[in-house]
């Protein structure tokens, strides 16, 4: 019975590591969902840039139309929202896929693969950057008046880097993005027990409805004046990661007619159009002193979301760049600030030159690329893989918004 039951291991163990080496998927992406991804991506890293070129008082933006300038270099917390919109309609529509219903997903898989996922680089992450304080490297110091290293460690280890910043001030740079992932993982935190809970009636759509209804004051009245609450809070960004989990139950077992589709796609892209392309318009207008702005972007990105996943949209392979940035969002967002860092350094060197910002900014955007695929493809996936198999489960039962033909 003993050598059976090695022998059986052994095989099992066999098969594993077979997948992890040759990863077999039971679906297939969405080039629409990657390609929003991408957008999203790309305004924070716009975004980002622009900042230091700000604190370092480079006019580069001097003699350039407001709404060009605002349209492309101050979206970036739009950029986060979209990102918050994809995350809630793929974690919602994996579930499904994964175990038929919400209400019987499993709390210890759910929380083990989103682990697994989000786990190896951000702890790697966090590893690198305590390092980069104790040897005092300049842009990676935790100062005393925010906690010091160990409060940074805390609030980025237990999802309140937005709530820190908001009493204690800003983290540098590389810890300050952390704040979206916060939020995210707080409301996957609840998620599970929500949809175990109250997944089989309309319990979770009214929870959900309620989110996206407190998301415009969580950005407003419910922040008190406090100018990075009003961006960090944890309502201010749920109203999206709802919105994208309301999406995929809407589409879920459903097909929208050729003119719903069109319908949906002219609304979502009018919408994101308007808010990114007219912000200037979109704050005259009182939407973003009411804090709507933000929510009629996550509801665009939806829209556009429900026809990409009801029609498998598929893209030229002239646009497969596009579609790998989107695809590596993760990994540029946590790692892009060494680069925008180092990049703006070598500006600095060069004596601020405004004819460089250019390429400054297109440096950024391609070399942050560059480093995503590289950190995706030879560290967070398979760490990803070989977690999820030491787990128990497989890249075969991985689920996803379309079914692989």
């Amino acid at each position: 019975m003993a050598d059976e039951g090695w022998t059986t291991s052994m095989a099992t163990l066999h098969t594993v590591e077979s997948l992890h080496a040759n990863p077999v998927r039971s679906w297939k992406r969405v080039d629409g969902i990657d390609c929003l991804r991408a957008l999203a991506i790309f305004y924070v890293l716009m975004n980002h840039v622009n900042m230091r070129l700000l604190f370092a008082h480079v006019p580069y933006t001097k003699g350039l139309p407001p709404q060009l300038t605002s349209s492309l270099v101050w979206e970036g917390q739009q950029g986060v929202q979209i990102f918050f919109a994809v995350s809630g309609f793929l974690i919602t529509s994996t579930t499904i896929r994964r175990w038929g219903t919400l209400s019987k997903v499993w709390l210890r898989d759910f929380y083990l693969i989103r682990f697994a996922r989000i786990a190896p680089l951000l702890l790697t992450l966090l590893a690198v950057l305590s390092l980069l304080h104790v040897l005092h490297v300049k842009d990676f110091v935790v100062s005393a008046e925010t906690g010091g290293l160990g409060r940074a460690l805390l609030a980025a280890l237990t999802f309140h880097v937005g709530w820190l910043e908001a009493t204690k001030g800003y983290l540098p740079g590389n810890w300050d993005i952390l704040w979206s992932l916060s939020v995210e993982e707080m409301f996957y935190l609840f998620f599970p027990l929500a949809c175990r809970l109250l997944g089989r009636g309309k319990g979770l759509v009214l929870l959900l409805v309620t989110f996206v209804v407190l998301g415009p004051f969580g950005r407003t009245v419910l922040t008190h004046g406090n100018e990075v609450w009003q961006e960090y809070s944890y309502l201010g960004g749920m109203d999206a990661i709802a919105l994208g989990c309301l999406t995929a139950l809407l589409v879920s077992g459903r097909s929208f007619t050729r003119r719903v589709l069109w319908t949906l796609f002219g609304l979502g892209s009018a919408l994101l159009v308007f808010c990114l392309g007219f912000s200037i318009q979109v704050w005259r207008l009182g939407l973003t002193k009411c804090g709507l702005d933000m929510t009629l972007v996550a509801v665009g990105a939806c829209l556009l979301i429900a026809v990409a996943a009801q029609t498998g949209w598929r893209v030229a392979g002239v646009f497969s760049p596009l579609l790998a940035y989107g695809r590596r969002s993760y990994e540029i967002y946590l790692t892009h600030m060494f680069l925008v860092f180092a990049c703006f350094d070598l500006y600095l060197k060069a004596g601020k030159p405004l004819r460089f910002v250019p390429i400054l900014f297109l440096g950024v955007i391609v070399l942050a690329g560059v480093l995503g695929e590289l950190v995706a493809r030879f560290y967070s996936e398979p760490a990803n893989r070989w977690l999820r198999a030491r787990f128990g489960d497989s890249p075969r039962t991985l689920g996803s918004v379309v079914q692989a033909d």
